[in-house]
């Protein structure tokens, strides 16, 4: 039987290197990351995955440069535009009592949208932070658990993922910068995935 993950976690790293590596500033970067958000979850839809979850940025990469806080952002506030013409259940979660979180994005926090006709679920974490998400009573518990994580950048760390819904996960590191994403990325790690052995700690 062919072996699918349910929901995968997208970690979209190395776009501040990425635009080093071009000749660009790095808060260039985030921007180039926005198509192939949208090539991945295409791809995602036609190889059956149900639901997404991707990491948009965290409470710490708030202390970097105020440039690149705004360009990181508003790249956030783009993707969730972008993603909601492709006919997803859209779901962000994140801090958004603070200033860092984007006032565009507010109706999409709170509650999980009721499912309608949509093709695949989509959960944004923008401002999101570990700790938050804990002493917040698990404030990202309508997420559930997820199967396998991808990582795009060559680093291999979790960075505050989603700490619960991660604790049985498969991880799977791409060498490749964000955005340089090609669907055959995506193929490698679903097919390194259906070769584990899932076993929940059985």
């Amino acid at each position: 039987m062919k072996r699918v993950p349910k929901h995968i976690g997208i970690i979209p790293d190395g776009n501040r290197r990425w635009a080093k590596e071009n000749g660009l500033k790095k808060e260039e970067g985030y921007a180039y990351g926005l198509e192939p958000g949208l090539r991945l979850l295409s791809a995602a839809r036609r190889h059956g995955i149900q639901e997404l979850t991707y990491y948009g940025f965290t409470v710490d990469n708030c202390k970097r440069p105020k440039e690149q806080v705004a360009a990181f952002s508003n790249a956030c506030v783009k993707a969730v535009e972008m993603i909601e013409r492709e006919n997803a259940q859209l779901y962000v979660v994140g801090n958004t009592d603070s200033p860092c979180f984007p006032a565009e994005l507010i109706p999409y926090a709170g509650r999980r949208p009721a499912c309608g006709g949509e093709t695949i679920r989509v959960n944004f974490l923008v401002n999101y932070g570990w700790e938050w998400d804990m002493k917040n009573g698990w404030a990202s518990k309508e997420i559930p658990r997820i199967d396998l994580v991808v990582r795009w950048g060559g680093m291999c760390r979790l960075s505050g993922f989603l700490p619960i819904q991660t604790v049985y996960s498969d991880f799977y590191i791409v060498k490749e910068l964000w955005p340089d994403f090609q669907e055959k990325q995506l193929e490698d790690a679903l097919e390194w995935y259906k070769k584990q052995d899932i076993t929940l700690g059985g």
